[in-house]
């Protein structure tokens, strides 16, 4: 085989494997924008490597981008992004190949929005081997090969990951398809009406909602801690004016969907999202509510939402 046809080879080999890279990536930085920019950095590496001295390519590109994500987490600026109070994943539409692996409880829990943010308490390296082993399924003497460390070390991270990402949890299980969409359609119809008492009856009393401001242009995040609370800035944020559909630039329509595997509300203007607000729920009820309007957040979300057959609007015209 010719040189040529060798780099054709071998990139069609890397090829194959780029989605699950992808997912891996998105998982380790919550970050569809950086998991591309690193698997894209991986088949840099990829072209400059001795190929031919590579036995496994899997397991080696598995360490390459597991790695790079691990600088990218110890970077000064990631550093300064995430301790800014200013930080969300990036959702995604289901059926997104970059949320990968879906089989298990663990797999789709791990790419939840929940759990990518509950992650941001992990170490670096606690948070690549409560991903290679929760949502990958590999062994702990894998994990250690990829992570340059002792399989009891690995063993280690993974039990005060799973120990700290429990503790953190909120609820249990998945929600019944049917009964979430329901609890979301009564949320959006209360608050579109102003009936803050339905509201609050929706929440847990525990519940939290956060959100990166109008236009994602709020410095921290906002957050609300109160049923009360969060019913007074739903209400106020969701019911409808003539001014809010001149700041959003004309009459939206309003989608259910599943994002990260969670209910979802969209706002669709033509065929753009301007803004997605996500539940978590437990026990009937709404345990915290994120409002992402963030263009930079949102941009994989309407690209796929482009590619997606959307079904009849739950309000067609905000």
């Amino acid at each position: 085989m010719d040189s040529a046809a060798t780099d054709r080879f071998d990139t069609g080999r890397f090829e194959a494997g780029r989605s699950r890279l992808a997912s891996l990536a998105y998982r380790l930085l919550g970050s569809a924008t950086d998991a591309e920019d690193t698997v894209q950095d991986a088949f840099l590496h990829w072209q400059a490597a001795d190929r031919q001295r590579i036995r496994v390519p899997e397991a080696w590109l598995t360490k390459v981008v597991t790695n790079l994500c691990l600088d990218r987490l110890r970077s000064a600026q990631a550093r300064r992004e995430r301790t800014a109070g200013a930080w969300l994943p990036e959702p995604l539409l289901d059926n997104d190949p970059m949320l990968g692996p879906a089989d298990t409880f663990e797999q789709r829990e791990s790419v939840s929005l929940a759990v990518l943010t509950l992650m941001e308490r992990l170490s670096p390296v606690e948070r690549a081997v409560y991903v290679l082993r929760e949502a990958f399924a590999y062994t702990h003497a894998e994990i250690a090969e990829i992570l340059d460390i002792t399989e009891s070390a690995s063993q280690q991270h993974l039990h005060r990951a799973r120990r700290r990402v429990t503790a953190a949890r909120r609820g249990g299980g998945e929600a019944d398809p049917a009964a979430a969409r329901r609890i979301i359609e009564e949320f959006l119809a209360a608050a579109s009406s102003g009936r803050t008492e339905r509201l609050v009856e929706l929440l847990t009393d525990d519940a939290t909602a956060i959100s990166d401001g109008v236009g994602g242009l709020a410095e921290k995040l906002l957050r609300y801690d109160t049923p009360s609370r969060i019913a007074a800035v739903v209400r106020a944020g969701l019911k409808p004016t003539p001014a809010k559909r001149r700041l959003a630039g004309g009459p939206l329509a309003l989608h259910y969907a599943l994002v990260n595997g969670a209910p979802a509300v969209l706002f669709v203007l033509g065929d753009r999202i301007t803004g997605a607000v996500t539940f978590d729920l437990a026990d009937g009820k709404i345990t915290t509510v994120r409002g992402i309007a963030a263009p930079t957040r949102l941009a994989r979300l309407t690209e796929a939402w482009r590619r997606h057959a959307p079904d009849t609007p739950l309000i067609d015209r905000w």
